[in-house]
């Protein structure tokens, strides 16, 4: 039985027996005892996208009092979630995201607690994902911006939208309107300035 450990667009946990290109963790939020999560979806504020394979490291998930695992179809997917690139196994990434960050947001000398701050007050309204109002048009956003429309998450590539789903992205398609910004708006600014996330094949 899948554990509920897989990352949406909108940053909702779920089980599923989908995996993905990355990993990533909040903190401690589950109960190793039972390897289910905690009421709590967070014990951190440092959000972290970090690679499945690291120097051949092997972790039991969820089975230890350590951070919890969790993943995610790729890093568009967690970005849109309010996650970044890890400092530890990522470094070269995290360095170009920070780099993208400043330059986005016109500011220097940032360090990744700095990011992690303004992250957490654009990833949440009220414990619940915090959808943002678009201010372009969706042809204009950059590949790997995501948005939300009713029901669907969709990830923006050559200015077109792909249906997100646990298993990958469906077709491109032009006909999305009325969508509501997933993706952190500073996360989308360092976007703008270059950054390139990770996407699934299917995208």
């Amino acid at each position: 039985m899948p554990l509920q450990n897989r990352v949406t667009p909108t940053g909702e946990i779920v089980a599923t027996p989908h995996r993905g290109l990355f990993t990533g963790n909040r903190g401690i939020i589950h109960d190793p005892a039972t390897r289910t999560l905690l009421r709590k979806r967070w014990s951190s504020q440092a959000w972290l996208v970090c690679l499945c394979d690291f120097r051949g490291r092997r972790r039991e998930v969820m089975a230890t009092q350590s951070w919890t695992e969790l993943f995610f179809l790729d890093e568009a997917t967690a970005l849109a979630g309010g996650h970044r690139p890890c400092f530890f196994c990522r470094r070269d990434d995290a360095n170009r995201f920070r780099a993208a960050w400043q330059q986005g947001n016109a500011v220097s000398g940032v360090r990744a607690a700095d990011i992690d701050r303004v992250l957490h007050r654009e990833r949440l309204d009220h414990g619940r994902k915090r959808l943002h109002p678009l201010t372009v048009p969706v042809a204009d956003l950059p590949d790997g911006t995501m948005v939300q429309a009713g029901e669907e998450s969709l990830l923006i590539v050559a200015g077109r939208s792909r249906p997100w789903s646990f298993a990958g992205y469906g077709d491109p398609r032009d006909d999305v309107t009325a969508v509501c910004l997933l993706t952190p708006p500073s996360t989308l600014r360092a976007l703008q300035a270059g950054y390139r996330p990770v996407l699934h094949p299917s995208a």
